[in-house]
C-alpha cells in the first residue's frame, strides 16, 4: 500500500511539475510522443528520417486516410495552442513556431492547394522501398520482411491513386508515368538477387514472389491508366494547368518562407539583384576578353559580350564518360579546402556515395543529395547525379558545356561540400528533431548558395576572374530562378519567354533551360527558395560581422548556424541572439 501511495504522489508531483513549467510540458507533449503519433500517420517520411518502427506500413492515399490526417493536424494544432510562445523559451518557442507552421500548411495542402486530386506524381512506391532495401538499418532478413509486410498494400495503393487523381495537369501526368515506370526497377532483378541471397523461408520466398508479380502489374497498370488518361486530356484540351495562380502562390511562398516580406517582395529584391550582378560580369568579361577571345571585335551589347566569354571558357570540360568520376575527385579537394581554412569541423565517419540518379527520382533535377534522416545519421548519404550516358550526344555535350571544369566546383560546392550534404549531417545532430525533421527548404538551398560565395570569398580558386564569372553566372541562376517562378506562376509568362530569357539574360546552356521549364511547370515556390534563403542569411551574417567586429570568427558563426538544424533562417537569427540559448529537445 506505501508502494502504491508514493508511487502516486510521486505521479502527482510531477504533473504539478509540469503545470508549473511550460517548458517541461511542452517538451513532454511535443517531443516523442508528438513524433511518434506523426509516423504512425506518416510512415513513409519516417523512413527518410531513418524512423523505422512504422516501417511496415502502406497507408492507401484514399479519403479516408486524408480524413484521419486532417483530423490529426486539428488535434494536435488545438493542444499546440494551449501554450503561449511567450512563456516558453528560445528553444521551444522556436519549436513551437515551427510546429504551428507545419500543421497549417498540412491542412491548407490538404484543403486548399488539393495537390492530391491534379499532380498524379505524388504516387509513387519507389523512394520507401528503395530506402528499406539498401539501407542497412537491420539484417537483410528483418528488411526483407519488413518490405513483404508493406507489399501487400500496393494494388490497394494505386486504386486509391487512380480513385483520388481528377483533372490532373498534362505535365504532372507525364512525370508520373516516367517515374513510375522507372520504380519497375526497385522489384527487378537486385531485389530478386537478396531474396535469394536471404534466409527467408520457402513460404516467404513464394509470398514475396506473388507480390513482387503484384506489385510491378499495380505499377504498370497505373502508368497504363495515366497513359489513356493523358491521351484524353490532350484531344479534348481541359487538363488543369500547372500554373498556381497568384493567390495560390502568395500563400504556399508564405508556409515556405515564414517571416519573409512576401512573394511580390522578394520578386521585386531579385529583379534588383539581376541588374547588379550582370554588371559585376560584364566588368569580368571586359578584363577578360583579351586573353580568352584574343583580336574578335568586342561587341557593345552588354549580353553578347558576356555570353561570347562564357561560351568560350564552357568548352573547358571533361569528355561525358568521365563526368561523374569527376565529381568523386572534386570532393576530397573541396573537403581539405574547408578544413585548411577553418571554414567548418566536418565529419570524416560520414563518406558522400557519388551515385547515377536512379531511374524512379529521374525528370526533375540534374543532381540531388539523398541523406540520412535524425533517427539513423550513420547512414549512408548519396549524390545522385545524371547519368550522361542516357542523353544523346548534342544534348550530353550541352550539359558540359554547362558543368564545365569552371562551374563544376561551383556546382559540387553547392550540393555537397560544404552545401547540402555537410548542412544536413548538422542539421541530423541537432538538440531539436522538430527543426532536423520539419527542415525549412529556403533554409536548406540558402545554405548551399550561401557556401557558393564563402568558398570564394576564402580564396577558393585563387580569384582567377574565369570562376568568379561562372560563379557570378551560377549566382545568377539562383536569382533568375525566383524571376522565373514567380512570372510563370503568378504572371503567366509563356515558355518562349522564358526560354528566352533564361538562355539570353542568364547565359544558360539549351539543355539547362529547357530542364528548367520542365521544372518550373511540375514544382512551385522551391526555385524561389535558393535566393530567399542565401539573402537572408549572407544579409545576417554582414549584419553579425558589423557588429562583433574583430570578435567575430567565421568558422563558429557556421557551426551555430547550423547546429539550430534547418528551422528557418528567422528563427535562427532569433536563437542566435540569445546569449544561452536552451535548444529544445
Amino acid at each position: 500500500m506505501r508502494r502504491m501511495i508514493s508511487a502516486l504522489l510521486l505521479l502527482a508531483l510531477s504533473a504539478a511539475a509540469l503545470a508549473n513549467d511550460p517548458n517541461a510540458e511542452f517538451e513532454a507533449r511535443f517531443g516523442d510522443a508528438f513524433l511518434e503519433a506523426y509516423w504512425q500517420l506518416n510512415p513513409d517520411a519516417a523512413i527518410t528520417a531513418g524512423y523505422y518502427k512504422t516501417a511496415d506500413r502502406l497507408i492507401v492515399p484514399d479519403s479516408n486516410a486524408r480524413a484521419e490526417q486532417r483530423d490529426f493536424s486539428k488535434k494536435w494544432q488545438a493542444r499546440l495552442h494551449e501554450f503561449k510562445p511567450e512563456a516558453l523559451d528560445a528553444g521551444n518557442r522556436s519549436d513551437w513556431a515551427l510546429l504551428d507552421n507545419e500543421l497549417r500548411m498540412e491542412l491548407w495542402q490538404l484543403d486548399r492547394l488539393r495537390a492530391w486530386e491534379w499532380s498524379p506524381d505524388i504516387y509513387n512506391i519507389a523512394n520507401s522501398f528503395a530506402l528499406l532495401l539498401n539501407t542497412e538499418y537491420a539484417p537483410l532478413d528483418q528488411r526483407l520482411r519488413t518490405v513483404l509486410k508493406r507489399l501487400k498494400n500496393v494494388p490497394a495503393y494505386y486504386a486509391a491513386a487512380e480513385l483520388s487523381v481528377r483533372n490532373p495537369t498534362r505535365e504532372h501526368t507525364r512525370l508520373a508515368i516516367e517515374q513510375n515506370r522507372g520504380a519497375l526497377d526497385i522489384f527487378g532483378a537486385d531485389l530478386e538477387k537478396q531474396i535469394a541471397s536471404s534466409g527467408l523461408s520457402a513460404k516467404e520466398r513464394k509470398l514475396f514472389a506473388r507480390r513482387i508479380a503484384t506489385t510491378r502489374r499495380s505499377i504498370r497498370d497505373y502508368a497504363d491508366w495515366l497513359e489513356a488518361l493523358d491521351g484524353k486530356l490532350a484531344k479534348s484540351g481541359t487538363a488543369r494547368s500547372f500554373r498556381l495562380g497568384s493567390a495560390l502562390y502568395d500563400q504556399k511562398f508564405a508556409f515556405a518562407n515564414p517571416g519573409s516580406a512576401g512573394a511580390q517582395a522578394l520578386y521585386e529584391s531579385a529583379q534588383q539583384e539581376r541588374l547588379r550582378v550582370l554588371g559585376k560580369m560584364e566588368l569580368l568579361a571586359d578584363e577578360l576578353w583579351p586573353k580568352v577571345m584574343a583580336h574578335t571585335p568586342k561587341p557593345a551589347n552588354r549580353f553578347e559580350k558576356i555570353g561570347q566569354v562564357i561560351v568560350q571558357l564552357s568548352r573547358d570540360h571533361v569528355a561525358s564518360n568521365q563526368y561523374v568520376s569527376y565529381v568523386r575527385s572534386l570532393i576530397p579537394q573541396l573537403e581539405k579546402w574547408v578544413t585548411d581554412h577553418n571554414l567548418l569541423t566536418l565529419d570524416p565517419t560520414k563518406p558522400l556515395v557519388v551515385r547515377d540518379t536512379p531511374a524512379y527520382q529521374r525528370g526533375v533535377s540534374i543532381a540531388s543529395i539523398d541523406s540520412p534522416g535524425p533517427y539513423d545519421p550513420g547512414a549512408r548519404t548519396y549524390f545522385n547525379v545524371m547519368p550522361l550516358d542516357t542523353l544523346p550526344p548534342n544534348e550530353a555535350e550541352s550539359f558540359l558545356c554547362e558543368y564545365n571544369n569552371w562551374m563544376s566546383p561551383v556546382f559540387i560546392i553547392h550540393e555537397a561540400i560544404p552545401g547540402h550534404y555537410v548542412q544536413l549531417i548538422y542539421a541530423n545532430r541537432s538538440p531539436s528533431r522538430i527543426k532536423s525533421i520539419f527542415g525549412n527548404g529556403s533554409t536548406v538551398e540558402g545554405w548551399a548558395v550561401y557556401a557558393e560565395r564563402m568558398m570564394l570569398e576564402s580564396g577558393y580558386g585563387a580569384n582567377a576572374p574565369e570562376l568568379w564569372l561562372m560563379y557570378w553566372k551560377w549566382y545568377l541562376r539562383s536569382v533568375t530562378n525566383t524571376v522565373l517562378d514567380y512570372r510563370v506562376h503568378a504572371l503567366g509568362m509563356s515558355e518562349q519567354e522564358a526560354l528566352h530569357m533564361l538562355t539570353h539574360e542568364a547565359f544558360q546552356s539549351e539543355k539547362e533551360a529547357t530542364g528548367k521549364w520542365r521544372r518550373v511547370q511540375l514544382s512551385s515556390v522551391q526555385l524561389a527558395s535558393y535566393y530567399s534563403g542565401f539573402s537572408q542569411i549572407y544579409g545576417y551574417r554582414e549584419r553579425l560581422q558589423k557588429q562583433q567586429g574583430a570578435e567575430f570568427s567565421l568558422q563558429r558563426f557556421h557551426e551555430q548556424f547550423l547546429s539550430y538544424g534547418s528551422a528557418p533562417v528567422n528563427i535562427i537569427e532569433q536563437m542566435m541572439s540569445v546569449a544561452s540559448p536552451r535548444r529544445g529537445k
